[in-house]
Formats: C-alpha cells, sequence, structure tokens
C-alpha cells in the first residue's frame, strides 16, 4: 500500500474514533505545550534582561571581594549568592566575617584613580535599606540608597524636576536626597512641587530630614526597573547614607566606566595588577576583576540550568503520552484483527501491515505535537507579556519538540505495529 493510502487511511481511523483520538493526543500535546511554554518564557527573560544588563554599560568593569578559590569568570562561585542590591549586581563575598583588611577602602579607590587613568568614572554605592518616607501624615515606602557622582555617570537617569546633586552635597555630605516620580506624587502630588521641600526618611537605620533635591524618571525597560526591584528609591550622597547608619568607607564592591575607545580586557589587567598588592598577604580573599560578559555568561548559563530542569519534568509528560499512544495502538490492533487477515490473505506483505500501524502512530503524535506547539506558544505569549516582556518563541524548541513527538511515534508505534504484521492471517480471520 502506498504511503499516501496509509496517511489517508490514518486520518479515517481518527476520524472514526474522535474522542479516543483526542484523549491518546492529550498527553502528547500537553507534554510539548509544556516545553515549548517554558522555553518561550526562558528565552524571552534571557533575552530581556541580556538587554537590560547590557544597558548598565557595554564596557563597565566589576570589581569585587571574593574568596581565595573563585574564578574571575566566577565559575567556581556559588550563583544563590548574587544578590540584587540597588543598581548593582549585588555583593559576591563570602558569608564569613571580614576584617579591615578585607576590604576594598576609600584610599584604595583615591590612589586607583590616580594610577589608573582609563579610568573615566568609580560607581559607589551604600545601600542604607528599607524605609518609610513621610510628610504632613503621607507616608510611601523606598529602598534608601547612598551613590557617587559615578553613579550618574554610569546609569541612564533621567531627571524630571529639580536637579542631580552638586559637588558640594557630595562633599559636604548635605542632607538632600532624590526621589522618584511615583514617591514624589504620592507625597507632593506632583514632581515639581517636591523639589525643595522636606521629608522625613526613617527605618531600622534610625531617621533623618532631607530636603529634596531633584525627582528622577524611574528607568523601566521590558516590564523590570532598571532601579532594581523595589517599587520606590530613594538616593542620597554616600557620605550622607553612611552619616545615617554610621557605617565606614569599605567595600566589597565597585563599579567602573572605562573611558571611550578603551579595550576593557586592558582595563582589567591593569585593575588587577593594582589591587594585587594589597591582598597578596591576604589567605581569604583577593579582588576579582570582571567585565559584563562574565556576569552575562552566569546568568546564561543559571537561566540554561534552570530551563533545562523544567524541561525534562515537563518531558515526562511526553513519555506517559507515549506509552498511551502504544496502549491505544494495541487496542486498534485487538479491534482490526480480522481486517489484517482479509489483507494478509489477499496479499498484504508484513511490512505494509506494518508500515500502516506506524503511520497511524506518526499521525497522532505529529498532529498532537502541532496542537502542543501551538497551545504551548500561546501559553508562553501570555505568561511573558504578564511579565512585561514580548514573547520570544524557541524555534529551535519548536523543531525538537515535533522530532521529539515523531520519535515517539516511531518508538511506541512499533511494537503494536510490529505485533499486527506477525499475526497469522488463519488465527487473524478467525478471531471474534
Amino acid at each position: 500500500m502506498h504511503i499516501v493510502d496509509n496517511i489517508m487511511l490514518a486520518l479515517t481511523s481518527l476520524k472514526s474514533n474522535k474522542m479516543r483520538s483526542f484523549l491518546t493526543m492529550l498527553g502528547i500535546i500537553i507534554g510539548i505545550a509544556a516545553v515549548i511554554a517554558i522555553l518561550t518564557v526562558g528565552n524571552s527573560v534571557t533575552a530581556n534582561v541580556s538587554e537590560m544588563m547590557r544597558g548598565f554599560g557595554a564596557n563597565d568593569i566589576f570589581v569585587m571581594v571574593v574568596d581565595r578559590d573563585t574564578d574571575d569568570d566566577l565559575s567556581a562561585f556559588d550563583i544563590e549568592h548574587l544578590t540584587v542590591d540597588g543598581l548593582k549586581f549585588g555583593s559576591l563575598s563570602s558569608s564569613s566575617e571580614k576584617s579591615d583588611d578585607d576590604y576594598i577602602t576609600t584610599d584604595m579607590i583615591r590612589e586607583l584613580c590616580s594610577a589608573v587613568p582609563d579610568i573615566y568614572a568609580v560607581n559607589l554605592s551604600h545601600t542604607v535599606g528599607s524605609g518609610t518616607v513621610t510628610r504632613e501624615g503621607l507616608s510611601s515606602k523606598a529602598s534608601v540608597t547612598g551613590v557617587t557622582a559615578g553613579f550618574f555617570l554610569t546609569n541612564s537617569i533621567d531627571i524630571e524636576a529639580g536637579s542631580f546633586f552638586s559637588q558640594a552635597d557630595f562633599a559636604d555630605a548635605r542632607k538632600t536626597c532624590l526621589l522618584d516620580v511615583s514617591t514624589a506624587e504620592d507625597l507632593f502630588g506632583s514632581s515639581a512641587e517636591a523639589v525643595g521641600k522636606d521629608v522625613e526618611v526613617s527605618g531600622d537605620f534610625g531617621s533623618a530630614t532631607l530636603t529634596v533635591a531633584g525627582v528622577f524618571k524611574r528607568q523601566v525597560q521590558s516590564g523590570m526597573m532598571m532601579t532594581g526591584f523595589m517599587s520606590s528609591m530613594l538616593y542620597l550622597p554616600l557620605n550622607t547614607s553612611r552619616a545615617i547608619d554610621n557605617s565606614d568607607g569599605n567595600y566589597t564592591y565597585i563599579e567602573i566606566s572605562t573611558r571611550t575607545g578603551v579595550n576593557p580586557d586592558d582595563l582589567k589587567a591593569e585593575i588587577r595588577t593594582f589591587f594585587a598588592p594589597y591582598f597578596s598577604g591576604n589567605e581569604k580573599y583577593r579582588v576579582a576583576v570582571f567585565t559584563l560578559e562574565s556576569l552575562l555568561a552566569m546568568f546564561y548559563k543559571m537561566m540554561n540550568m534552570i530551563t533545562m530542569a523544567i524541561s525534562i519534568i515537563a518531558g515526562i509528560a511526553l513519555l506517559v503520552g507515549g506509552i498511551g499512544v502504544m496502549n491505544i495502538m494495541l487496542v486498534s490492533v485487538t479491534e482490526r484483527t480480522r481486517e489484517i487477515g482479509t489483507r494478509k490473505a489477499l496479499g498484504a506483505q508484513n511490512s505494509a501491515i506494518r508500515q500502516q500501524f506506524i503511520v497511524e502512530a506518526l499521525i497522532i503524535c505529529l498532529i498532537g505535537g502541532m496542537i502542543g506547539v501551538i497551545l504551548g506558544i500561546a501559553l508562553g505569549t501570555v505568561v511573558t507579556n504578564a511579565l512585561g516582556y514580548p514573547a520570544s518563541p524557541s524555534i529551535g524548541g519548536i523543531v525538537l519538540s515535533l522530532g521529539v513527538s515523531t520519535g515517539i511515534g516511531l518508538f511506541f508505534g512499533y511494537i503494536p505495529a510490529d505485533k499486527a504484521a506477525k499475526l497469522n492471517p488463519i488465527d487473524a480471520l478467525r478471531y471474534e
């Protein structure tokens, strides 16, 4: 029998048992849909977060105090220690207590800027903590962070009203602040009304009265605030923030922006050479210097691991679906025993009988796979849109899923097909 005839015969068989055919496909549909949805969400999150991270500065260099056994590419560092902290990626440092000799100090940073002229700006930040901003009975929650002038050079922040901090604000540790638009509107009704007014900031760190120097627009990209995951941010001059919570001037993390035209890899080597003498006698810690590409590589690895793990779990449904296909095909062989006997009596060879049932299993799995792909893309699109990202279906994942569904049809369809092909025609004709 020609392959086209087998396909038409398979479609006719599916139409005559619509409900049974659909239930047979259901496991395949659920498995494929789950895998495609997961891959779509994973691709979308990876692409958009990568774009957001690159927005921090493609040429930025990150300097961190890390354990001695941590590689500069962070491959030996435990991902769970990566925390989001304001506009930076966190403090990749050990959880054990540090002494004064285990930090990057303000004096080191000053000497670094003098010794390495290709540095454009150094971004230092100090998270004071989550606090409450109040004015005349009105209040709003905000994450309070102290920053340097370099913060505004290495990050894209637009002023809605007022101005950035002045040099005197930084030098004299003036009690001034920048509010984001939502906080300003909550407390004053508009951004313009907030400029020059006083607000009270309080939290576990204590309290302070601050004058609003300006109001900035929250930097939102693809559904995620570039200023972190807090709903509101309040920025202070760095020295002001340290005076509020009585913290020292030591750091485990600094971000460096290079001058235009400077090769980041060359500058990395200079910075690493600069810090080496300071930590040469430190048995626990050293300074690691890396670029955004290292962070992105770690992020890609983490996302791929998560996506793969969840996809494997979802793929179990495909295995269950394949078993369902084999079960129904065995039932179909039993129901059509007399038909098989008749065909054999008329001269049909074993290969033709085997091909007929394999094609039928393939048709079931391919139709189920296509429905699963459509459903998976739709589900993935809904989830990514809810997260604020554009959907990015995985073409490779779609092709692979259809290939897997075809393989399932061949594997689980062969046993029933082989059983049908080996039936004795006389016994088959006698079957009731």
